[in-house]
C-alpha cells in the first residue's frame, strides 16, 4: 500500500535550522504525487506550510516565506523540507502529504498521509 514516512524532526534552539524528508512508496512510477508538507502545533488546527502548486511552482504559506524551502525528487519518490532560522512558533507536528494520480490505475488515486514527524524549538 502506499506509504509516507517522515524522518528529520528533532529539538533546536530559536535560530536554528533542520532539514525534513519524507520517502513515499507502493504506489506505480507513472502517477503524479502532488506532495506537500503540514504542520498541527498544540491546540491548533493542522495547517499548510509548503508544497507545489499545478504548474510544479512551489508554495509557502505566509509565516515560513524566506525560510523555508521545499523540493521533491519525482524519481526517488521523495519531499525534502529545509527549515532555518527556527522560531518557537514553529514547534508543531510536521506531516507529509501526497495527493496521487495514477491515470494507468485508479486504484492508487489518494489523499495520503505520513504519521508525521516532531520538530520543537526552543527559545
Amino acid at each position: 500500500q502506499v506509504q509516507l514516512v517522515e524522518f528529520g524532526g528533532g529539538s533546536v534552539q530559536a535560530g536554528g535550522s533542520l532539514r525534513l524528508s519524507c520517502a513515499a512508496s507502493g504506489y506505480p512510477a507513472f502517477c503524479s504525487a502532488y506532495m506537500s508538507w503540514y504542520r498541527q502545533a498544540p491546540g491548533k488546527e493542522r495547517e499548510f506550510v509548503s508544497g507545489f502548486d499545478s504548474g510544479g511552482s512551489t508554495q509557502y504559506t505566509e509565516s515560513v516565506k524566506g525560510r523555508f524551502t521545499i523540493s521533491q525528487d519525482n524519481r526517488k519518490k521523495t519531499v525534502s523540507l529545509q527549515m532555518s532560522s527556527l522560531t518557537p512558533e514553529d514547534t508543531a507536528m510536521y506531516y507529509c502529504r501526497a495527493v496521487l494520480r495514477c491515470p494507468y490505475d485508479r486504484r492508487f488515486n489518494g489523499d495520503y498521509w505520513g504519521q508525521g514527524t516532531q520538530v520543537t524549538v526552543s527559545s
